[in-house]
C-alpha cells in the first residue's frame, strides 16, 4: 500500500493501474532531483477507468481537490494524464498531425474543468513511448529491435502505438505477450526519467510545466 502523500503536492488523474503505480515515483524522481526545487514536492494519484469516466467527473473532482478538500491549500495543481492513442475522439478533418491532435484534445477537458490550476496532458502516443527511450531495459532481442526508435520514441504513432509494437516484439522474441501491468511496472523501475525527458518532447513539456508550477508555489 502506497504511503499517504502530505505537504505540497500535485494530484495526478490517470486512467489505469500501471500509471497509478509507477507515475508517482517516475515523475517525483525527476521533479525532486538535486538542484531543481528547494523542497520536495509530492505526487498523489487518482485513478479513473479511462477517458470517458475522467471527463465526466472533471467538473466535480477538480474543484473538490483544489477548493473544498480539507487540505486543498497544499495542492499545487491537478494534472490529468491520458494516452493520446485510443481516445476515439471525433477530430476535425484538418486535425491530422500529432501536434494538432494533442492541442485539440487538451481544449475540451480544460474547458469543462474550468479551473486555472487544472492542466491536461497526453502521453504521445502512450506512456510506453517513454520506455522506448532506453532500449537497454528490455530483453536483449527486444532491445535490438528498438534501437532505431529510441531517438524519437514519441514518433511511434497511431499505426502501431508503443504497446502494440512491444507486444509484437515480445511475441516474436520471447513467445510471450507484452503485459502492460506486469512488464510495464518492472520496466519503469529501470527507466531513468531524465533519459525519457531528453527524448520525449511532450513529456518534457509536462515536466517543465510542473516544475514551473512547483517553483511558483514556493518550492
Amino acid at each position: 500500500m502506497r504511503t499517504a502523500v502530505t505537504g505540497r503536492r500535485f494530484v495526478i488523474f490517470v486512467e489505469g493501474p500501471t500509471e497509478a503505480e509507477v507515475l508517482p515515483d517516475f515523475l517525483g524522481h525527476w521533479l525532486n532531483a538535486a538542484g531543481r526545487l528547494e523542497s520536495k514536492v509530492g505526487i498523489k494519484v487518482v485513478k479513473f477507468e479511462g477517458w470517458a469516466e475522467m471527463v465526466k467527473d472533471l467538473p466535480r473532482k477538480v474543484p473538490l481537490y483544489l477548493d473544498t478538500y480539507p487540505k486543498s491549500g497544499e495542492i499545487i495543481a491537478v494534472v490529468a494524464l491520458l494516452d493520446l492513442f485510443g481516445l476515439g475522439l471525433p477530430y476535425p478533418k484538418d486535425c491530422t498531425t500529432t501536434t494538432r491532435k494533442n492541442a485539440w484534445s487538451k481544449e475540451y477537458p480544460e474547458k469543462i474543468a474550468g479551473h486555472q490550476r487544472f492542466k491536461q496532458y497526453f502521453a504521445v502516443h502512450e506512456t510506453e513511448a517513454w520506455l522506448l527511450s532506453k532500449p537497454e531495459i528490455f530483453p536483449s532481442d527486444v532491445s535490438k529491435s528498438l534501437t532505431s526508435r529510441a531517438k524519437l520514441p514519441e514518433q511511434v504513432n497511431f499505426d502501431e502505438p508503443p504497446a502494440k509494437l512491444l507486444d509484437r516484439l515480445y511475441m516474436s522474441s520471447t513467445n510471450r505477450h507484452y503485459r502492460k501491468i506486469r512488464n510495464g511496472k518492472k520496466l519503469f523501475v529501470s527507466l531513468c526519467p531524465e533519459i525519457a525527458y531528453q527524448k520525449c518532447p511532450y513529456l518534457k513539456l509536462m515536466l517543465d510545466d510542473m516544475l514551473a508550477m512547483a517553483k511558483e508555489a514556493g518550492l
